[in-house]
């Protein structure tokens, strides 16, 4: 009886062995056991328990608001472990990576080319949270467009616009074009508005108007208070700029054109005038020779 056990259990060895031991064979250079597959998820599987504990480990210290930050980051990162891991537990299981990667030549150069543009966009989006040049609620102007970053994400940074528009950006536009921030600093920004009058016009009443203008605007900021620059002699009008505050810049476009709708009532009302470019024409006709 123990004797049959043991042959019983010696085929069940066998039977386990021949299994865990078949080899897929791909070509002469390339092949793989089933052990070695059970191997890879193995060390995938103990690679995701692992990077589970740091993430849970380092984000329960952190402030509420790095912890977006650090599991974006994180999320970059964890991807590129499992590159590495499953790389090593193949290599570790008898599979030849060099021959895998020669045989595969032009297809990874062909998708290296493709995915060049979206590994610039992960690693710029991995460059602006460590830099911290951006953050979600700051107002942002790329390329002439305006908008309030709602979100950043692995390739792209989601913006509204001022039209309740969504802009989506390329994460490496970022590196490759100048990039103003709005509200770097602070909510509060420094507009303006320009305006030109006729030469001979009361330049006093002028300063006057411009500053009683912006100071009558609910949304401009009492401290500090508006002025008025007299920017230059120009060909055909003397120019000025009222500069006022906002606390939110993202309406800067409405309050400016009440400004300058307040300006034309004012000056009609006071009997300034805003000139146009004027240009003499002289047209001379050829003598008849006599």
């Amino acid at each position: 009886m123990q004797d049959s056990l043991e042959k019983v259990g010696q085929n069940i060895l066998e039977e386990a062995n021949s299994i865990l031991g078949y080899t897929f064979n791909f070509t002469k250079e390339i092949s793989i056991s089933f052990k070695g597959i059970l191997f890879i998820i193995l060390a995938i599987f103990l690679t995701s328990v692992l990077l589970k504990f740091i993430r849970k480990l380092f984000s329960d210290k952190l402030p509420d608001n790095d912890k977006h930050k650090f599991e974006t980051v994180f999320t970059y990162l964890k991807w590129f472990v499992y590159l590495i891991i499953f790389l090593v537990a193949m290599h570790a299981s008898g599979v030849n990576v060099t021959a895998v990667f020669a045989a595969s030549a032009a297809l990874l150069i062909g998708v290296g080319l493709a995915l060049q543009t979206l590994f610039q966009d992960i690693i710029s989006g991995i460059f602006i949270l460590i830099d911290q040049s951006v953050h979600v609620g700051d107002i942002i102007e790329l390329d002439g467009k305006v908008g309030r970053v709602l979100e950043i994400r692995l390739r792209t940074t989601r913006a509204v616009t001022i039209d309740n528009k969504v802009l989506v950006i390329p994460n490496h536009l970022y590196l490759t074009n100048i990039l103003f921030n709005w509200t770097e600093n602070g909510t509060e920004t420094r507009e303006s508005v320009d305006v030109g009058v006729a030469y001979g016009s009361n330049i006093e009443l002028v300063r006057e108007i411009l500053i009683d203008i912006a100071k009558a605007q609910p949304t401009v900021l009492k401290t500090p208070e508006p002025r008025v620059l007299f920017t230059d002699f120009a060909d055909s009008s003397l120019n000025f700029r009222v500069t006022f505050s906002l606390n939110n810049s993202f309406d800067v476009r409405f309050t400016q054109s009440n400004i300058r709708f307040e300006i034309d009532k004012a000056f009609r009302k006071n009997n300034v005038s805003i000139p146009f470019p004027q240009r003499d024409v002289h047209v001379f006709g050829e003598k008849n020779k006599a």
